[in-house]
């Protein structure tokens, strides 16, 4: 993010002594990317960063995947992988079920009533959307309260835990980096703001609030990071001996923040766009978008649903969180779904839709869809809530036998 924020107390000049009011001295960890030949900021610790006095393994929720072979385009029931009353006693980090991964992303669903261990993601950054329930996302710079359609960017290796605050479950559909995750690069200037053509700005971001010291003492922190276990990851859990939610203040350019998707301006014409209007985010290999309920084509002979159509390079994931989708109707597709339809398969909508959305005006829908430019496999949340039968929506029947 290259917008730049100060919170808390900070002294005048980088680098310099900054002390408490007992004299003592606040340590000062600079937390960069890319080698910290990019976005960065400086946070004033009132104990020692580095400091542990335990560590053990931490078994990472199943990260191994299938090969999507024989190709297929499927449909995965998110919302059957959390039946009953068991949310309640699941947590943000520990109970993510994978649904789909490569090596340059992975994406998680999981319901949760329980306020997680602290994390760490070491890996890459998050991108978590909440599709419904409240929650508390405390961090080292300070808390972000999230609601429904809210966009969570949490930088890699950004201390924090969700503590969810509502009577009814926190859905979250997580999308994790292997690198980082910010705008795409056309909503903005050489310098980082963004453009007047950009579907949001600035005002839209929400920042964290002040941070705040948490006196507490052999603190766990829950570390996801590279390792030689499935998808190349491992969990290691550190004890610290004073609670990291430690920072008198800091000032940069790199934080986390929130961004909720009403705020984000359709951009329509006279006849259909092409996805790329509907990006959001972007991060190494693959590219966030969402569909929001819009004015649709005007052109007097338009036809509103997509085109058919083969993206070539990129595997398209459709997750459906609120309305009518229109170019999915009789496919099965509701809400708390995701369409898999993989490089090398042409899709678009099913036959009965397309005469079905001539002379609509508005479409009153709400997806977040995810392009990936190398193949995903199916985690075993994706195998578990595959419904086996959405290939064969388009032709009317499928395998004889």
């Amino acid at each position: 993010m290259a917008h730049y924020r100060a919170a808390g107390s900070i002294p005048p000049k980088r680098h310099t002594q900054h002390r408490a009011p007992d004299g003592s001295l606040y340590r000062e960890e600079l937390m960069g990317e890319e080698g910290f030949s990019s976005d960065s900021s400086l946070l004033y610790h009132a104990g020692v960063p580095s400091s542990l006095v335990d560590v053990r393994a931490w078994e990472l929720p199943d990260q191994s995947t299938t090969p999507n072979q024989p190709l297929l385009p499927r449909h995965l029931k998110l919302h059957d992988l959390f039946p009953g009353d068991g949310w309640r006693s699941l947590d943000a980090v520990t109970g993510r079920r994978l649904v789909l991964g490569n090596g340059d992303v992975r994406i998680s669903y999981a319901v949760v009533g329980k306020t997680s261990p602290l994390y760490r993601n070491a890996v890459g950054d998050e991108c978590v959307f909440v599709e419904a329930g409240t929650a508390v996302v405390e961090t080292v710079f300070g808390d972000l309260t999230v609601g429904p359609g809210d966009y969570v960017l949490l930088p890699r290796s950004t201390t924090h835990r969700w503590v969810p605050t509502g009577d009814g479950p926190l859905r979250l559909y997580a999308i994790e980096a292997n690198g980082h995750i910010g705008p795409p690069k056309r909503y903005l200037s050489k310098f980082g703001q963004f453009l007047e053509h950009s579907p949001y700005c600035e005002r839209d971001l929400r920042p964290p609030t002040e941070p705040r010291v948490v006196e507490e003492t052999d603190v766990e922190v829950y570390l996801k990071h590279r390792g030689d276990g499935p998808g190349g990851l491992a969990g290691t859990v550190h004890v610290v001996p004073q609670h990291p939610f430690d920072v008198v203040g800091w000032d940069g350019c790199l934080y986390p923040y929130a961004f909720n998707v009403a705020d984000f301006e359709p951009i329509t014409g006279r006849v259909h766009q092409p996805p790329p209007v509907h990006q959001v985010f972007e991060g190494s290999g693959f590219v966030i978008c969402n569909f929001v309920p819009r004015k649709v084509d005007y052109h007097p002979l338009s036809i509103p649903v997509p085109y058919y159509h083969s993206n070539v390079d990129s595997d398209e994931i459709m997750f459906y969180v609120d309305g009518d989708y229109e170019a999915r109707k009789g496919s099965g597709i509701g809400k708390g779904s995701i369409s898999v339809h993989p490089g090398g398969h042409s899709h678009g909508p099913q036959p009965s839709a397309i005469e079905g959305s001539l002379g609509m005006e508005y479409f009153d829908e709400l997806a977040v869809m995810v392009d990936t430019f190398r193949p995903l496999a199916l985690g075993e949340g994706g195998t578990a809530s595959d419904d086996g039968a959405y290939a064969w929506s388009w032709s009317g029947r499928g395998p004889k036998g």
